[in-house]
This record gives structure tokens, sequence and C-alpha cells, in this order.
């Protein structure tokens, strides 16, 4: 009975948490949503001639991206103000290009969503100008159904994408959100990595465009990575460069247990399908131990390549002059960036037969797309960052 009454008031305490929650859940969005309401009745109400003559704001606390949109059309402006605005946009609207593009040099924006069809300035135009004086903003052509091919053609100055109209409140905020999402990736894929000196533990919580190493952890120039212990005996696995740009792991081939091995010679491979590329022990020494649950599963190295990922475990004989040859602190972060800048330049160089019109752009830094290379060029890079003479 006692454990009964128990499962009762256990069943009646979640129930009870998660109505509290959703209460005060739905208050919050129902009070975020009167406030943009407000804000939307107030700024319309502003004058901004002073920057552009049919200028209209709707700014909202903490943004999801700021909105500028142009069109000739009244009843479209409204639209987009009255959606987005609701769903947490800062919006502002003109009604011709001219004053757009007064706009974008004094304000930032995430977009420009701009009608194809204007009689003073055309879509075009816009998206060109817009692209010359502030490539950092993503173009958005409105079109209807007939100008759908001219708007796809104006892709190729530079817009992102199209909306057609008419269209729908979903439609509008899919669309938008979609493209916010796309260009937050664009970003960043074009940010430069960032290389961190971490405590083991937190190695774990790099974001994918950041480059760890841990804290007392030696880097070799073809990344690997060693660990000294205690008694002598030195961790080594793959480092977190070659792991992000090689990406997909489907298998490792570990040494001999027993075998002895001279620094710089291969000591295991990493296969990513039926291609394989072998790192080279920063130091030399017998084998003492292997990671076969890491082999059998390398999967854990998509969340971290240090500390319980070791690789193997070697008896190092020479550890305090070869030592002197390893990357630590800010020697290792020096030459992380080295080979960031010159992996961003080859692996581009790599893949521009492929490339796709606006996919990215040249300087971008590619992560795992060893697997998208031909085996000319695999066979190029692996030697250039992982199977060079020391």
């Amino acid at each position: 009975m006692a454990l009964l009454f128990l499962l009762i008031a256990f069943i009646l305490f979640v129930i009870g948490d998660y109505l509290i929650r959703m209460i005060v859940k739905n208050r919050r969005e129902k009070k975020l949503k009167e406030e943009r309401e407000e804000i939307l009745k107030v700024s319309l109400n502003l004058d901004f001639s002073s920057e552009a003559k049919t200028l209209k704001r709707a700014e909202v606390e903490n943004p999801k991206a700021k909105i500028l949109c142009v069109d000739d059309e009244a009843v479209i402006l409204d639209s987009f103000r009255k959606i987005l605005v609701l769903d947490g946009y800062s919006i502002d609207t003109v009604e011709n290009g001219q004053e757009a593009l007064g706009l974008i040099q004094s304000h930032h924006y995430d977009f420009v969503f701009t009608d194809l069809k204007m009689p003073e300035m055309s879509g075009e135009d816009v998206c060109k100008s817009v692209k010359h004086l502030r490539p950092d903003i993503d173009v958005i052509i409105i079109t209807g159904y007939a100008s759908v091919e001219s708007a796809v053609e104006t892709m190729k100055y530079g817009a992102m994408d199209y909306i057609q109209k008419p269209f729908t409140e979903d439609e509008l905020l899919d669309l938008v959100k979609k493209f916010l999402i796309r260009r937050q990736d664009k970003i960043r894929k074009q940010l430069k990595p960032k290389v961190h000196i971490k405590h083991l533990s937190e190695s774990m919580k790099a974001q994918k465009e950041e480059f760890a190493i841990p804290g007392g952890v030696f880097i070799a120039e073809g990344h690997s990575w060693a660990a000294l212990e205690e008694k002598g005996t030195v961790k080594v696995g793959l480092d977190d460069f070659a792991k992000k740009c090689i990406g997909k792991i489907d298998g490792i081939e570990l040494p001999n247990l027993g075998m002895n091995i001279q620094k710089g010679q291969a000591l295991f491979s990493i296969k990513q399908g039926r291609r394989s590329i072998s790192v080279k022990s920063p130091v030399s020494g017998q084998v003492a131990k292997l990671n076969n649950l890491l082999a059998e599963n390398p999967e854990p190295l998509d969340f971290n390549v240090y500390d319980k990922n070791w690789i193997c475990i070697i008896d190092a004989e020479n550890i305090d002059s070869e030592i002197r040859g390893l990357k630590i602190g800010s020697s290792a972060v020096d030459f992380y960036q080295s080979e960031i800048e010159e992996y961003q330049k080859e692996i581009n160089k790599a893949l521009s037969d492929s490339r796709k019109e606006g996919e990215y752009e040249e300087d971008t830094l590619l992560l795992g797309q060893f697997e998208n290379l031909d085996d000319l060029n695999w066979d190029r890079l692996a030697s250039k960052f992982f199977t060079r003479e020391d």
C-alpha cells in the first residue's frame, strides 16, 4: 500500500511540475507576443524621414536576425513586418532600392529581401549593389510566379535564394528560418578556426570549428599526440587537427603488441572506406598496450580524440632527447595555426573542380572533406600533412 501511495504521489508530482512549466512557458510567450505587438504598433508610427522617406522600422530585443525589406508594394512590406516581427525579427522596410542602399551603409543587417520588379531600381541591381557594398549581407529575391526564372538568374550575382509571392504566414516563417540556418552555417565555416589549450576533461567541449590541444599534451608534426605518464610510458593517439580534417573514421589498424618502434616510423593507420592514412610514432620504444576497444569502435573519436581515446601506449626509450622535437603549449598552437592556413588552401584547391557555384567561398575552411577527395589528392594531402618526412 505504501509503495502504491508513493507511486501515485510521484506521478502527481511529475504531472504538477509539467503543468506548472507549461503555464509559465505560455505566460512568457504571451507576454513576449504582447510586447512585440506593442513594438509593431509604436514603430509604425515613428518618423524616420531623416534616413529614408519611406522607411518604417520595428525593432525587437535580441532579434533572431535584422532584415531590410525592399518592395514598391506597401501591402507586401506590411506582411513582412507583421509576420516576422511577431516571430522575433527586427524589420526595416523601404519602397525603393536607392533608400535601401543608403541604409546598408549606415546599419548592419543580416538579410536584404528585395522585390525583383521595381520601377526605379530593379531587384537585380539592388542585389549587385548590396553584394558590392556589403558582401557580408545575404540577399533574398522576392518574386512572382512569372519571374521565378529571372530570380534564379539573379543568384549568379550573389543572391542566396528567392521567395515567391503570394506567400502564407507559415511559408514565410519556414523559409526565413531556413535562410537563417544557412547563413549561420556559412558564417561558422568562414570564421577563422580557434585553437585552444584545454584541460583534458574540457577538450570534449570544443566546437566543430575549434581545435583543442589539452594542456600537457605534446603534438608531433605528423599529427599524433603524446602524453607522458608517471611511470615513464607514453600514451599516443590521433590529434584533433587530423580528426577534423579526415572526418569520418571507419577503422583503426593497431600496431603489434610488443613491437619496437622508432620515432617517425608508421605506428598505426586510420581507415576511411577503402583508403587509409599511416600515422607516425612521436617517440621510440616498445608498444606496451593497445586500445582494442577503440579499434573495434572508433566512434568515441567523434567526441574526443584525447584522454581515454588513446590508441596505444609506448614504453619510451629516448624520451629526454625526442621530446624536444615535439610541440607543446604556445608552440603547438602556432603549429596548428600554420597547418590550418595551409590545409585551407590545399583542400579548397583540391576540391575546386567539384565546387558548386555559391556552395562556399574560396577562403572557407572545409572540415572532414578528405572523403570527397579523389585518390590522387587524397594521397597528396595525406603525404603533406600526416606521412611527411620529419
